[in-house]
């Protein structure tokens, strides 16, 4: 039985009857709760929701780009991904609004009605240009496409401060930065009780360079051991065959550890500040249950549980119509995924997914 769905349906209709109105930054207005867990067993399959049919493609590439360590659009763009347009371009509209260098502005021909002459005039790109320009021109994307030190920039290079002089309480940034996908990933393998293992994007000192501040701002994961027996079951589902000579009760567990049958499980908890819950948890929730089966393939895991910590959890008020329209559908079953290299896929080809079914798309506005 698919709960997933259920849950996020419950979770509209949690706002809908329960929920305050509010004034947002975009100045669309929201009705919005405080506060909501979702929990997902991740044998009940893949946390892909049914009742809209959701972009596969789309949210695996923004997870890609977020283990690149990649702050520039253009590797979104340049593989269909449009997640982040709205943000890149609203900072590109807002700089350039009274700046006198056309370098980055359209040029264009204007005709002169009284005297027949030509004459050369600028604007800014619209948005559809402007991707264009991302796409085609590398010295404008670099210098457009750019979100400042968001997600990725955290996740893959956090900026190390060190104390240059006690005396003045002076700091520094050092060149030195960390990694903290490669730590978590050694920690998993040397210390996996730890209750250390954490991942955070909410740099406090560079939260002003970022074009949009995280929303999903951090993530910690648990393991515990697998007993003889729940590493039997996973023997008996995923290597027993008819041919083998001896049943999965027969084999002992070091039959099983030279099979490399996992010893642990592992979950994933993440937390959000600000959810756009129409549009933004759906990928949210399919986004960090596919890291943690990532994870798990790297460090030889059984993916367990996924947790999501919500806190503002809100709809737009232009969004009502197709909120009611979603909570009214009955969910399909739940999906499969495989996971083939671990953290180190480089493309949507390197997961694959299986059997999903769902209603059709829901269109929901973006808020910038």
């Amino acid at each position: 039985m698919n709960k997933l769905d259920k849950q996020y349906q419950q979770l509209l209709q949690d706002i809908i009857d329960y929920g305050v109105e509010k004034k947002d930054r975009t100045g669309t207005g929201t009705k919005s709760i405080f506060g909501y867990t979702i929990r997902h067993k991740m044998s009940d399959g893949f946390p892909l929701l049914t009742t809209k049919k959701m972009a596969w493609k789309t949210m695996v590439t923004e997870l890609l780009w977020f283990l690149r360590g990649d702050t520039n659009i253009k590797f979104l763009v340049d593989n269909n991904c449009h997640i982040w347009d709205g943000d890149c371009y609203k900072r590109y509209h807002t700089e350039t609004m009274f700046n006198s260098d056309n370098k980055w502005l359209n040029e264009l021909d204007d005709m002169d009605l009284r005297t027949g002459e030509k004459n050369k005039v600028y604007r800014q790109f619209t948005q559809e240009e402007f991707i264009n320009k991302i796409k085609t021109d590398d010295e404008f994307a670099k210098t457009w496409g750019e979100l400042g030190p968001i997600y990725g920039k955290q996740w893959r290079s956090w900026t190390k401060f060190e104390d240059e002089s006690i005396e003045h309480n002076e700091w520094y940034k050092s060149s030195e930065s960390i990694d903290q996908i490669q730590n978590l990933i050694n920690d998993l393998k040397t210390n996996p009780d730890s209750r250390r293992l954490m991942v955070n994007a909410w740099n406090v000192g560079e939260l002003d360079q970022m074009v949009l501040p995280p929303c999903h701002y951090g993530f910690q994961v648990y393991t515990r051991e697998l007993s003889v027996v729940e590493r039997m079951e996973y023997y008996g589902k995923h290597f027993m065959k008819e041919t083998d000579s001896k049943t999965f009760d027969e084999l002992s567990q070091i039959d099983y550890d030279k099979l490399n049958i996992p010893t642990r499980a592992i979950s994933l908890m993440w937390n959000q500040r600000s959810c756009d819950v129409p549009l933004g948890i759906p990928m949210n929730i399919a986004s960090y249950g596919l890291l943690l089966m990532m994870i798990a393939d790297e460090v030889n895991m059984i993916p367990e549980e996924l947790i999501g910590n919500l806190g503002d959890c809100h709809i737009y008020l232009n969004q009502m119509e197709g909120v009611k329209e979603q909570i009214g559908r009955e969910p399909f079953e739940l999906p499969t995924v495989h996971v083939r290299d671990g953290i180190h896929c480089s493309s949507v080809n390197d997961i694959i997914l299986e059997n999903y079914q769902s209603h059709p798309k829901i269109y929901f506005p973006l808020s910038n």
